[in-house]
Parts: structure tokens; C-alpha cells; sequence
């Protein structure tokens, strides 16, 4: 959908010229040949940019006429994008941090002044899972976290999503929660595990001392021919699992009944849509934090989302008991 509304003028200007003035192949001075012109959205407002560009001007570098940017502009936006890095975090923080559906990203934005559609801002959570994807898989950053902790607590788990289908194997470093190895195997017997040991053994630049895993007998296999002598625990969330389903029904129980009095959200929200005044945007921000309450699945049973519901709804309660004492009685 094309914009409907114009856009604002840019509340401030900033020129971005490189620190570099020299080429880096032939060492002759980069002349200034042109400047770009851009306009990013901030959380602060629109800034407009004026991007001094450099060339080199020698006709024998291999780098003759090739664009030289200033190094900080890749910290306002990502090449060609409207919207700034600041505002991908904030949209990337709602969606996987507060939960939050897209609609109720776009009003958040809406609300903090940002001119955006509810279609920019899922583009906006593509952007922000491709940055996290090239994060995680950051190799030297990976090998530079290893090295500062010194040591790997190996966690080797498999996932299979249907029979007969490949098993997902995933490999991850408990001390800093880092990912190590994934790799979908045909089959899951010892031989399959040891080469996948094997290869997360020799890409670690430290040693593994202990490992953590199920009781399945093909992976104690390998692991006791790649890591004799490094201590294996089986895994005691699987045991806690099972020893804590009823309490986990109980909870899930819970939780079906403290929705049922809150389910009628959506019809409040939109008889205040068109408000805003100071009642209705405090309004809306409340429904929003119920949205959020009831969307936070947490993680059973160490965070029993029924009691988690629980404790969000009283402190919400809490909060509108506070601002009605101090409105005092309506007249």
C-alpha cells in the first residue's frame, strides 16, 4: 500500500563524511565526487542526511571510481532503509521480549509519533530476525566468547518433528546459551553422533568438560569414545518434567480460568481508537499490558505461566486501585 499522508520535515540535519581520506589499495587522496541525500526516521524524529561519498581518482587502483561511505552511516541504517537501527530494536524488543502481535506494534509506534504501516512493521521483524540470525552465526564473535569463558559444558539434544523424518541435531554451550553445531541426520545411531562430536570437538578453540544430555544410549555412546573421561550428566529437566505434570495441568487449569473474566479487551480498545486524550492512552496502555499478561506463555514447570498470569493481573490491579484513590469518587 502506497503512503497516503505526506511526510513530515525532518526536525534536524546531520552531514556524515568518511575518516578515511587516503585509498586503502594505492594510499592517493579519495576526492569528494558526490553527496547522497537521505531521510531516516529516528525514535527521536526525521533526521535528514547529507552522505559526503569519496572516490579514488587514480585510473590504475583496482579501486578507481569505487564509492567510499562514510564508516557511520551504517550505524543510522541499514543500505537504503527508511527506518533506523533504534527503531528495528525497539520493534524486534515488543515482538520477542513483551510478545507483542503486529497490530499492537504499529500502534505502540503510532503513539511515540513514528509514521509507519502495520506492513513496514512486519518487514521491520524480517529485518530484525536476519540481524539476529547473522549474530548468532558470527563465527570470530562465537570462538571470542568461547575463549573468555575458557571451557564448554556441551548440551547435545535431538528433535525429530514426525517418525521417519530427519532428526535435528542441536549442540549448544550452557555457560553462555551460544548455539555450537546443528545438523539434521538421517538416522541417530552412534556412528552419526560421533562424527557430529567429533566435528564440534575440533572447531572449539577450548576443551568441553562436561556434558549434558537424555538417557539415550546412543548418544552415552558417543559421547564416552569422543570425551573419555569427561563427566555426562543425564538431563534433570526430564525427570523434573515428568514428576511435576499434575502440578504443570493444575497451573495450565489456573491460568484457562483467570482469562475468562479478561477476554473483553479488543472491544474497549477499539471504542477508544479514535481518542486521544490523556484517559484513553492511559486506557489503551493498560489493555495492552492484559494483551501482553495473557500472551506470556513462560516456560513450564520452572515458570508456571498460570501463577505468572496470576502475579501480572494483580499488579495491574494494583495500579488502577492506585489511580482510582487518587481520582477520588467520580461525581
Amino acid at each position: 500500500m502506497s503512503r497516503r499522508e505526506s511526510r513530515p520535515e525532518a526536525s534536524r540535519e546531520c552531514v556524515l563524511r568518511p575518516q578515511r581520506e587516503q585509498c586503502s589499495n594505492c594510499g592517493k587522496l579519495m576526492r569528494v565526487s558526490y553527496h547522497n541525500k537521505r531521510t531516516v526516521c529516528t525514535l527521536s524524529g526525521l533526521c535528514r542526511l547529507t552522505v559526503v561519498i569519496r572516490c579514488c581518482q587514480n585510473r590504475a587502483c583496482e579501486r578507481y571510481h569505487m564509492a567510499y561511505h562514510p564508516e557511520e552511516e551504517g550505524i543510522w541504517a541499514l543500505p537504503q532503509a527508511e527506518f533506523g537501527l533504534e527503531i528495528i530494536a525497539l520493534v524486534g524488543a515488543l515482538r520477542y521480549s513483551e510478545h507483542r502481535s503486529i497490530p499492537e506494534i504499529h500502534q505502540q509506534l503510532r503513539l511515540r509519533g513514528i509514521q509507519i504501516s502495520e506492513r513496514n512493521v512486519t518487514h521491520l521483524v524480517e529485518r530484525y530476525e536476519e540481524l539476529v540470525a547473522l549474530r548468532v552465526a558470527d563465527e570470530s564473535r562465537l570462538q571470542e566468547v568461547l575463549r573468555k569463558q575458557g571451557r564448554v559444558i556441551l548440551a547435545i539434544d535431538g528433535l525429530e518433528p514426525d517418525g521417519e523424518h530427519e532428526v535435528l541435531w542441536v549442540l549448544r554451550d550452557c555457560l553462555s546459551g551460544e548455539p555450537l553445531l546443528a545438523r539434521a541426520l538421517l538416522s541417530s545411531n552412534k556412528a552419526d553422533l560421533v562424527a557430529l562430536l567429533e566435528e564440534a570437538k575440533q572447531s572449539l578453540p577450548v576443551p568441553i568438560t562436561a556434558v549434558i544430555s537424555d538417557a539415550e544410549p546412543a548418544i552415552r555412546a558417543a559421547v564416552r569414545e569422543v570425551l573419555p573421561g569427561v563427566p555426562h550428566q543425564l538431563c534433570q529437566f526430564h525427570y523434573l518434567r515428568q514428576a511435576s505434570k499434575p502440578i504443570v495441568e493444575a497451573d495450565q487449569h489456573a491460568k484457562k480460568e483467570l482469562k475468562k473474566p479478561i477476554r473483553g479487551v479488543r472491544p474497549i480498545e477499539q471504542a477508544l481508537q479514535d481518542r486521544t486524550d490523556a484517559d484513553a492512552v492511559a486506557t489503551l496502555r493498560y489493555c495492552l499490558a492484559i494483551r501482553s499478561a495473557i500472551s506470556d506463555d513462560a516456560h513450564p514447570p520452572l515458570r508456571p505461566p498460570g501463577l505468572l498470569l496470576h502475579q501480572r493481573l494483580e499488579l495491574i490491579h494494583a495500579s488502577l486501585v492506585r489511580v482510582a484513590e487518587k481520582r477520588g469518587p467520580s461525581s
